[in-house]
């Protein structure tokens, strides 16, 4: 066990070093297009022009690192308070227990970036070399920075030795296109990962005493609520009400959503708290546990929000501030993530053809999901009444409603089902939904040619 770990220590380093290499001549490439780039983008018309896009392209590099690589500081609380790192080493490498294996992290929903790996662990893994079911495989992974969203902070004088773990926004808002194997391939940034058991994840901590403290309640409870959660949803107002359960006795978390295709949109997240950039200071602070600073003054409601008015999370100032400084670069690399195109063959053109015609006619949709963002400019909300939903999860919002999502891309992110729960399991569910609601008198011909269309943004 301990020759496999070094074994994989050895492509770390040489990894590493043709790394630098790379990086080298790389960064002089880089300087050298982007200003390339510009002086033919713009023609030079003024010198400011030309600061514009060099500054555009900078802050989009460093937003990119900033997304993949950066825990906020979040390390002291995934590591620190709740010590998930002791039970993803295990034992034998002085943790908790039998360890995480690749396999079993995999099956956690967890990627593995194929660009972070040497090309003999590439040619070993496509020819099933590789034991997946050796915990010592993740830690070489994790030094390798290759598991997408996860940092490890490992002990200098013990290079097998975790100190700690930290998260970064890819945890959740990035996945793989499985080119090398289930789980492994190229990064998909602003892809939800709904694979990924965020709950099951958390609860494989071996202290979750913090989260009991936080929502009141025992450890059992805690691990009850995580694991009730399942692939692909997260519950981000759960510590902030301590609502854990709709009232049909369904988990109150909602799906991940996208993370591409948001320029030109106002509002962010299913219930529309705020911007793209007041959610990334949000998440980073209040979800990640990373050290910013957060100021929302709606969070003082403690009717609404007992356990954020009682712990005082719309006033937040970490010293450092470990956040604030990267939320401008990170915004703008969000908002300069496309919504990905459908596979060519993955829709009826023709369908599609007539389904537009039905989208801005018939059945009106476009009236609320507005070509070419398909969402409202402006304040896109809406009351549950007006969409014909209960409203459990709008009332967790400051606002109380919800957001018109954006509909490109819809494609990449079906799994799961749709709407804030997955309350729908196909596109056919939720324009009949609208069909009955509105009385649209759409034909099961015009529901197929819709489903079409939706498919092919």
């Amino acid at each position: 066990m301990r020759q496999n770990i070094k074994v994989h220590h050895w492509y770390l380093y040489v990894g590493l070093i043709g790394l630098a290499v790379l990086l080298v001549g790389l960064g002089a490439r880089v300087a050298a297009s982007q200003t390339a780039s510009c002086n033919k983008l713009n023609k030079l018309p003024s010198y400011f022009d030309k600061i514009i896009c060099q500054h555009a392209i900078s802050s989009i590099d460093n937003g990119r690192q900033i997304f993949r690589y950066d825990t906020f500081g979040d390390e002291a609380f995934w590591g620190g308070a709740l010590g998930l790192h002791e039970t993803i080493q295990g034992e034998q490498f002085g943790g908790i227990g039998p360890g995480l294996s690749p396999q079993a992290a995999l099956e956690l929903g967890l990627k593995v970036d194929v660009a972070a790996l040497p090309r003999p662990l590439i040619k070993q893994l496509r020819n099933g070399q590789v034991d997946l079911t050796d915990p010592a495989v993740t830690l070489a992974l994790l030094q390798l920075d290759a598991v997408v969203g996860v940092t490890g902070f490992f002990d200098d004088n013990e290079e097998d030795s975790l100190d700690a773990i930290g998260i970064h926004c890819a945890f959740c808002h990035s996945t793989v296109d499985d080119s090398l194997l289930p789980g492994i391939g190229h990064r998909l940034d602003g892809w939800p990962n709904r694979d990924l058991n965020v709950g099951a994840i958390i609860a494989f901590a071996p202290n979750l005493q913090p989260l009991a403290d936080l929502l009141g309640v025992d450890v059992d409870t805690v691990e009850q609520v995580l694991l009730s959660w399942g692939p692909g949803k997260f519950d981000a107002e759960l510590f902030l009400d301590g609502k854990a359960f709709r009232p049909d006795g369904g988990p109150a978390a909602t799906l991940i959503p996208p993370a591409f295709g948001l320029a030109g949109v106002n509002l962010h997240t299913w219930t529309g708290w705020g911007s793209v950039t007041h959610w990334n200071a949000f998440v980073a602070n209040l979800e990640m546990h990373g050290q910013g600073t957060f100021y929302d003054p709606r969070l003082d409601d403690a009717e609404k929000f007992p356990i954020a008015a009682a712990n005082n999370f719309g006033h937040i100032h970490s010293d450092p501030d470990l956040i604030t400084s990267k939320l401008a670069d990170l915004h703008l690399y969000q908002l300069a993530i496309p919504a990905p195109k459908p596979p060519a063959g993955s829709f009826d053109e023709e369908a599609a053809a007539r389904g537009e015609v039905l989208f801005t006619g018939k059945a009106n949709c476009a009236s609320c999901h507005v070509p070419p963002i398909f969402t409202e400019p402006g304040w896109n909300m809406h009351t549950p009444e007006e969409i014909g939903i209960d409203d459990f999860q709008a009332n967790r919002s400051p606002d109380e409603r919800y957001r018109t999502a954006p509909l490109k891309g819809l494609w990449a992110h079906t799994q799961g089902g749709f709407y804030h729960d997955g309350r729908f399991a196909t596109l056919q569910d939720v324009i009949n939904h609208y069909n009955t609601f509105f009385g649209l008198g759409l034909t099961q011909e015009e529901i197929n040619d819709l489903v079409e269309y939706l498919k092919s943004l």
